[in-house]
């Protein structure tokens, strides 16, 4: 059985395209991913459709996936860290 620690979130890296990285909070980056969906509706991942709202989209992104794909040549990354040991 996997240790419940290896699911606990403190922060988040954030590289993003001509942009220096970023550690985010979960709350930060939720808001980031929205609002990063909302200025990029047609670019949404297909898996997204069965959400209604930006919220559930950017929920879902943050807890299943790493990366969006927001245009030719640009990125949205983000990985769970731990800020203590």
């Amino acid at each position: 059985m996997p240790d419940p620690i290896m699911y606990q979130e403190d922060a988040y890296v954030v590289l993003e395209t001509n942009q220096p990285e970023e550690i985010m909070s979960g709350e930060e980056l939720l808001e980031k991913l929205k609002t990063t969906l909302e200025n990029n509706p047609d670019e949404h991942p297909r898996e997204l459709a069965k959400f209604e709202t930006i919220e559930e989209k950017a929920k879902h992104l943050m807890e299943t996936s790493c990366e969006l794909d927001v245009g030719e040549g640009e990125y949205l990354q983000w990985y769970v860290i731990r800020l203590e040991k």
